[in-house]
């Protein structure tokens, strides 16, 4: 059996009690946090509140050489943690392919998302929201200005009304998460006057939403990592009085339906 587990979005306890159970009982256990991580907790203190051992891989490690893991998984019970929802904010759907393929029983067990926890912090409905977008450091993607992939996203959100999450880079085998701060200047280029919202250190127990222009949230500090930022479309009476109540957002930028 090779079990998916997400690990939420905070620390050692925002693992459901499904997933708590099923690593604590699992065989061996593989981690990845090469696409986020759990900024509350170690690795060190993840192993010590469940009893187990994880082994972390690199991306090569997952993607390109899985045959560890797969082989442990033929006669043992593996679990496969990552930060988040293992399928969800990160997919790892080619890993659960290759093991159908050799006859492995797979099985999921979700974890709280950024996506579903920025929805219920700004009060901004989930259906609502378009397709979501990455932004990366500037060193990252070699280009000048801000890459096709984000503008064009945001501009096709923008125009079909819907809300957008912006997530931004993390280069985690270096410890360089991306501040909400350069999220927001790298956009005050192409949007300063777009209204936008911070979600900081969701999951947490401090998490943090604020409002303003994009040229406002670049002279800003937010505190500690992870980051995010939304790009409100058409909002609704309801989501409007969420937004200036929440996240301190001026009604009159908003765009109300």
């Amino acid at each position: 059996m090779l079990t998916f587990i997400g690990l939420g979005l905070y620390d050692e306890r925002s693992i459901t009690v499904e997933g708590r159970d099923a690593l604590r009982n699992a065989d061996r256990a593989y981690a990845e946090f090469y696409t986020s991580k759990l900024i509350g907790t170690t690795l060190d203190d993840l192993e010590a509140y469940h009893g187990t051992d994880i082994e972390v891989r690199d991306r090569a490690g997952v993607e390109q050489e899985p045959e560890e893991m797969l082989a442990a998984a033929e006669t043992e019970d593996v679990a496969f943690l990552t930060a988040g929802d293992t399928m969800i904010s990160t997919t790892h759907v080619d890993l659960r392919l290759r093991a159908h393929e050799r006859g492995i029983e797979t099985h999921v067990i979700h974890g709280v998302t950024a996506q579903t926890a920025t929805s219920s912090l700004t009060g901004l409905q989930n259906y609502r929201f378009g397709k979501a977008t990455t932004l990366p450091f500037p060193y990252a993607h070699g280009a000048d200005g801000l890459p096709a992939s984000v503008t064009n996203t945001i501009d096709e959100n923008r125009a079909d009304g819907l809300h957008t999450v912006v997530y931004l880079d993390i280069k985690a085998a270096r410890e360089e998460y991306m501040t909400a701060s350069t999220g927001a200047e790298l956009l005050a280029d192409e949007y300063p006057d777009l209204v936008g919202v911070v979600v900081a250190r969701a999951g947490s127990p401090d998490p943090l939403v604020e409002a303003g222009t994009m040229a406002e949230l670049a002279d800003r500090e937010f505190g500690d990592p992870l980051h995010l930022l939304v790009i409100p479309g058409e909002c609704h009476l309801l989501e409007a009085d969420a937004l200036v109540e929440l996240a301190g957002a001026d009604r009159d930028a908003l765009e109300i339906a």
